[in-house]
């Protein structure tokens, strides 16, 4: 990377710090109201993209079926399979494995915080159990969709290295 490009890259980092400052200040002045507000906007937000991720999974891997979630413990999505497959050598009949990939937004709460909580199994056993949470004050998102695509992507290597 060249000189100009780092130039670039500080300028943007001061003008992302000068926003998120300046986020912080409207904020703090926030009510209630306002704050459950700004946490519906992020949900919404944080969910189109936990589906978008989780319907392309989905997509990679066939027999994988989506969801839609919404219920007292958030909204969000899950994709589930179920396999048949042999048992054991020297045994008669076969062995279910089910697998799902499910992530949620918790309800907003007087933390004030956006909180992410996925759950991940693959062939019956838990391969992820993960939670990611942010002050209201900072709304960050785009991080928050880091971290999903992170733990999307930790589940497809998971899941095709088992299968």
């Amino acid at each position: 990377m060249n000189f100009d490009q780092r130039l670039e890259r500080a300028i943007e980092r001061g003008q992302r710090q000068r926003d998120a400052e300046s986020r912080d200040r409207a904020l703090r002045a926030m009510t209630d109201e306002e704050y459950r507000n700004v946490h519906s906007k992020s949900r919404l937000e944080l969910s189109e993209h936990v589906e978008v991720g989780l319907r392309k999974l989905a997509d990679y891997f066939p027999g994988f079926e989506y969801e839609t979630l919404m219920s007292a413990d958030g909204w969000g999505a899950c994709i589930r399979r179920d396999d048949l497959a042999p048992g054991p050598p020297g045994t008669r009949g076969m062995v279910h494995g089910y697998s799902h990939l499910e992530m949620l937004v918790r309800p907003y709460s007087a933390a004030r915080i956006v909180e992410l909580v996925a759950r991940g199994a693959i062939r019956n056993k838990e391969v992820l159990s993960r939670s990611h949470f942010q002050q209201l004050i900072q709304g960050d998102m785009d991080s928050f969709c880091e971290v999903v695509d992170q733990w999307v992507l930790e589940y497809a290597e998971k899941f095709s290295a088992r299968n």
